[in-house]
């Protein structure tokens, strides 16, 4: 399976069993404690469901752990053998039996076929994540566009309310409730209830002008409540979870009950902010509402005072009863959440570090369920495999079967897959070589020697720290930078090497100078000077042409030539002539090199 995709159900997995928690609960003390933390509570589950991190152990890691063994072991089981002349069966051909003992390089046909649907469920366990690829940003761009064609179906019939009175009580409940950002206010007779549109700039749109006073004050402190909330990016961001896991239906679930959620808590807001003795005037306001014909569904993007009948039921009887909490509930509530916290840390995720191959410590240092090859049939066969799924390009089968393999025949594979520069393949099989395994060694003193940064890299991920260290005391006795830099870091100790970097760039200048003052040759900057006059074109190129230095100062009045020796030593310097200074200007690889400066490139 595609390691994105693993991480992927496993967060949606461990975010349905937290829903699944909060629904139960809420059964139990949905009259108890806060409306409002109900709502928001569901912030800790979106971010399960959004977030692929989570504790190194967690139910999620173990989980998927065991799977992954179960599978390893059920792909590791020999093909079942029958014996020969078996009572009750026909006798096996001899020309069966020298077949199947006979060494093969390949898979045969028969073998091939004899796998056909084995085959497919490798392809569609691979590649089963491109369903959710495909689906996920159709979902969300319908979303968007559904939305977009309901605001301009509201924005459309909108009449700005030029009431100079019902704008003050707009700007006065604004202000009261520290909104600094402009509201609009408009009238729409096509909506049949208040609402909130706009992200940036926010408008509350009624039904009609004609609202009594208590009213409008009521409805206009419900709308400014979810625009000081943010109510509308909540929602959206409910949206995208559910684009991101439509396959889940605990998801969709979930998004219903913040709906609901979202306007209880709502109502409770304005009921602290009013007063306890205004519940029934409030339930009124609401009632009324209600009472208009719908003429449209509303869009998820926007927040409305009255969602239906059955809810707004459900509203009246919470507003009713409503009363402001006590400590000992202010308490509970607190303890809620931390529970509801810890268990989304504790439920998990399958770890970021295993889809990426590593693990802490050495990952050859990790077991790996071998089973002993069955004479020349089981290398036979898992050879087959391995090249079956190498041709499939299935990373997990390939490695399941390498640790089968004999020695042999996985020296043959890490020989292929180095020439072939198969840095993927070529990691796997190698995390499955033993700790002690003279192919790891072997391999990794190849890509030294050959200078294959990338494989030594590669092999670097799962060395110890002190097979490491060794690794970089060689490195720098032998001067390799880049290989210094590798092993630097995966030590973590890049601060380290910055400062040896810096302070062999600053020896390598000092001896530098003083090559250069030994023939005549000064530095002031990055002016050069010969014989104290001042260098027009100052040149020097190593002999193995590793390195090269070129400087020009139009204020310079000769142009000079560094002459080294085989080993680099500096033998003399020479004049170049402006035939020469022409030619060299010409072969520059870049026409827009500045012409004051210097330039020092790698060959």
């Amino acid at each position: 399976m595609n390691a994105v995709l693993k991480i992927f159900l496993s967060m949606s997995a461990s975010g349905g069993l937290l829903i699944l928690a909060l629904l139960l609960g809420k059964q139990f003390l949905k009259a108890k404690i806060s409306r409002q933390w109900q709502y928001y509570i569901w912030l800790v589950v979106i971010l399960r469901l959004l977030l692929p991190f989570g504790p190194e152990v967690n139910l999620m890691g173990k989980t998927y752990q065991a799977l992954d063994q179960a599978v390893s072991r059920a792909a590791s089981l020999p093909p079942r053998q029958f014996p020969l002349n078996a009572p009750g069966g026909d006798p096996v051909p001899a020309a069966r039996t020298a077949q199947h003992n006979e060494a093969v390089s390949g898979p045969s046909d028969d073998t091939a076929a004899s796998h056909p649907f084995q085959d497919i469920g490798t392809l569609l366990t691979n590649d089963i994540w491109l369903v959710w690829f495909v689906v996920t940003p159709v979902l969300l761009i319908r979303k968007i566009t559904i939305y977009q064609g309901f605001i301009r179906y509201i924005r459309a019939g909108l009449t700005p309310v030029s009431d100079i009175e019902r704008l003050d009580v707009l700007s006065v409940v604004a202000r009261q409730s520290g909104i600094k950002k402009p509201i609009e206010l408009c009238v729409n007779p096509l909506v049949s209830s208040p609402m909130l549109i706009g992200f940036f700039h926010p408008c509350i749109v009624l039904p009609g002008a004609d609202l009594p006073e208590k009213d409008f004050q009521y409805i206009v402190l419900h709308e400014l409540t979810h625009c000081k909330r943010r109510d509308l990016l909540y929602k959206w961001l409910v949206q995208v979870t559910v684009c991101l896991h439509w396959f889940n239906p605990l998801v969709h679930l979930m998004s219903r009950e913040i709906t609901r959620d979202c306007e209880f808590s709502c109502d409770e807001a304005v009921l602290a902010r009013m007063g306890g003795g205004s519940a029934q005037d409030y339930g009124k306001t609401l009632l009324d509402a209600m009472a208009a014909v719908r003429r449209y569904r509303e869009n998820p993007g926007a927040v409305t005072l009255s969602e239906n009948k059955q809810l707004l039921k459900e509203r009246i009887s919470a507003i009713m009863n409503f009363k402001k909490k006590s400590v000992a509930v202010r308490l509970l509530t607190g303890a809620l959440t931390l529970c509801v916290m810890f268990g989304a840390a504790f439920v998990g995720v399958y770890p970021v570090a295993a889809a990426d191959g590593r693990t802490t410590g050495t990952p050859r240092d990790r077991a790996v369920d071998k089973t002993p090859a069955q004479g020349n049939a089981g290398s036979r066969d898992y050879a087959a495999q391995a090249q079956r799924y190498y041709e499939a390009e299935s990373l997990p089968l390939f490695e399941i079967t390498f640790p089968r393999l004999d020695e042999n025949t996985q020296k043959k594979w890490l020989e292929n897959l180095y020439a072939d520069g198969d840095f993927a393949f070529f990691s796997v099989a190698v995390r499955c070589l033993d700790t002690d395994s003279a192919l790891f060694t072997d391999f990794t003193e190849k890509a030294y020697n050959d200078e294959e940064m990338a494989f030594f890299s590669t092999l670097t991920d799962y060395m110890g720290e002190a097979e490491l260290a060794l690794w970089l005391d060689r490195a720098l006795e032998d001067g390799k930078s880049a290989f210094q830099s590798i092993l630097f870091d995966r030590l973590n100790r890049g601060e380290e090497y910055d400062e040896l970097k810096k302070k062999q760039e600053e020896e390598w200048a000092q001896a530098q100078a003083a090559e250069y003052r030994a023939v005549g040759v000064t530095m002031d900057g990055k002016d050069y000077y010969y014989q104290g006059q001042p260098v027009n074109v100052f040149l020097d190129i190593r002999p193995d042409k590793a390195f090269y230095t070129l400087n020009m100062n139009p204020k310079g009045t000769v142009s000079i030539r560094i002459v080294r020796n085989e080993n680099s030593e500096i033998t003399g310097v020479l004049d170049m002539t402006e035939a020469e200074v022409i030619e060299l200007l010409g072969d520059m690889d870049g026409p827009d090199e500045e012409a004051d400066g210097e330039i020092n490139h790698p060959g």
